[in-house]
């Protein structure tokens, strides 16, 4: 069965981070085949404000409760982790950032790695989280199309990339929706 990427909650970095001179077109979450990758998760709500500033705990919460909706926005489940990368920006942070990650991950068992970093993108991140999930086959037909309004992570990102765009982002957006229709028909 041939699988196309669903990419969703699109976003461009010139308006996520108006402070810093960069223009790169990325995604929350990407579902690949069967595999979901995500786009590390923080202390952030996933219209970008800041929840636990200064509480690590309080990050990592917010992050698993976006690493479980942005899962099940790709039609996956945090059963379903197979990886997971944790960054930290003070060791003193460990127990409290892994002890909420093992409480969302408990009994999935997903590979792990950790890691001490000097800093993330923003001052006030403690923590951030990267995970791969992989939808079981048996599970895979049985998935719906997501959404359009979880195309773009907001109006700002959809306005922009059009009016952006040369007309190639457009097209390719249409083109998706064209196979997404005809593969909903054969079903």
């Amino acid at each position: 069965m041939a699988y196309s990427h669903i990419r969703l909650r699109k976003f461009n970095t010139k308006i996520t981070y108006p402070e810093q001179n960069l223009d790169n077109d990325l995604s929350m979450s990407v579902r690949a085949g069967n595999q979901i990758f995500l786009r590390g998760q923080v202390g952030q709500d996933l219209m970008g404000n800041n929840v636990g500033v200064g509480d690590a705990a309080a990050q990592a919460e917010q992050a698993m409760k976006n690493v479980k909706q942005l899962l099940e926005e790709q039609g996956a489940r945090l059963q379903d982790v197979c990886k997971i990368n944790i960054y930290i920006v003070d060791r003193a942070y460990r127990e409290a950032v892994y002890r909420v990650v093992g409480k969302w991950l408990k009994g999935v068992y997903p590979v792990s790695t950790g890691l001490i970093v000097n800093g993330l993108a923003r001052p006030e991140w403690l923590m951030e989280i990267d995970v791969w999930a992989v939808i079981p086959e048996e599970r895979m037909s049985k998935l719906p199309v997501p959404p359009a309004s979880l195309e773009w992570r907001d109006a700002r990102n959809r306005t922009a990339a059009v009016k952006g765009s040369d007309g190639k982002r457009v097209l390719a957006r249409k083109a998706a929706a064209k196979r997404a229709v005809g593969k909903r028909s054969r079903a």
